[in-house]
């Protein structure tokens, strides 16, 4: 599968992005999926997941703020950002996420734990906001 994530910028805090991940292929329609971000010198960390059934979990750091949802009939997963802030500065990737042992097939893991379950991701998508 080729995943192709766009939409990234730079924008002022306060600003607004969508972020888009467009597959091709065989698109594992029974996985979770996710975005997940790096920051220079940091580790990869979820941000945003949804199930296989629509459940939706985030990071606590982007609450109410962040929104994932996906077109199927497009193969793209999208995330929408607002109230950005220089702490959301990283790049962004997408990709699909195993659930963990024992549990329900297309559940997604613990945002915290993304890391451990993620399978591949694309090239990602900058995103940076400045002050």
């Amino acid at each position: 599968v080729k995943l192709v994530e766009s939409g990234g910028g730079s924008v002022q805090s306060g600003g607004s992005l969508r972020l888009s991940c467009a597959a091709s292929g065989n698109t594992h329609s029974r996985y979770c999926w996710g975005w997940f971000r790096q920051a220079p010198g940091q580790e990869r960390e979820g941000v945003a997941l949804i199930a296989t059934d629509e459940r939706t979990s985030y990071a606590d750091s982007v609450k109410g703020r962040f929104t994932i949802f996906r077109d199927d009939a497009k193969n793209t997963l999208y995330l929408r950002m607002n109230n950005l802030t220089p702490e959301d500065t990283a790049m962004y990737y997408c990709g699909p996420i195993n659930s963990p042992e024992d549990w329900p097939s297309g559940s997604c893991p613990y945002v915290s734990t993304v890391s451990t379950y993620y399978l591949y991701s694309g090239q990602g998508t900058q995103v940076t906001v400045f002050a």
